[in-house]
């Protein structure tokens, strides 16, 4: 089981807010562009928390195997086509 830490929990928190701030946006009736850019901002930091949450688990994984003296090769493999799916 993966523990999440304070940095993933804040990220998510973050995204929470600004996909308030835009749902506000869209109440008041706020220019398409201004709304589609902050969607845009919230897609970047959901790639970027999917990478940092896939990476931290990985550096877990590697670590684990490495200790049970195992190959690690298929776990960043494993990582990589998570990765491209997300996308």
């Amino acid at each position: 089981m993966m523990k999440y830490d304070d940095n993933t929990v804040r990220r998510l928190k973050r995204m929470e807010g600004q996909v308030r701030g835009i749902l506000k946006m869209m109440e008041e009736g706020k220019n398409c562009k201004d709304v589609v850019a902050q969607l845009s901002a919230v897609r970047s930091a959901a790639d970027k928390a999917m990478a940092y949450i896939v990476a931290v688990n990985l550096e877990q994984c590697i670590l684990e195997e490495k200790e049970k003296g195992n190959d690690t090769g298929k776990l960043v493999q494993e990582a990589v086509e998570l990765l491209v799916k997300s996308r």
